[in-house]
């Protein structure tokens, strides 16, 4: 399937310092910020630097060190955040794609969620 990445999207203008963020994490391949409309107490997300629109598009283009570095920048937040489920209450990751799962911003990316209970994922 092709996707087309839109880099005016406000993950790319971030990336490129057009705006700034509240930077948790950054590394080679991932930039970790604080949500502006935070849902939780602790709402961080998770982006690669690369351009790909949803989970699966980044799972299927992204290389292997693009992929690791990602998911360890992930743990490190977790861990550093004390969130953990063997040191905290846990967390909840969401990453939205396509209509009809409301994605907003045509970049992929994770909402770590936590610090309070979050309910039922899906009421319906």
């Amino acid at each position: 399937m092709a996707y087309t990445y839109d880099d005016q999207n406000i993950f790319a203008k971030i990336l490129r310092g057009e705006i700034p963020n509240d930077t948790v994490r950054e590394t080679e391949h991932s930039l970790a910020f604080r949500d502006i409309q935070p849902q939780a107490p602790e709402h961080v997300l998770v982006i690669p630097k690369g351009a790909y629109v949803t989970a699966d598009d980044f799972a299927a283009r992204a290389s292997d060190a693009e992929i690791a570095d990602f998911w360890r920048c992930f743990a490190t937040i977790c861990a550093d955040l004390g969130v953990t489920p063997d040191t905290g209450a846990g967390y909840r990751i969401i990453s939205n794609a396509g209509h009809d799962g409301v994605q907003e911003v045509p970049h992929f990316h994770l909402h770590i969620l936590a610090g309070r209970p979050l309910g039922r994922m899906l009421n319906s």
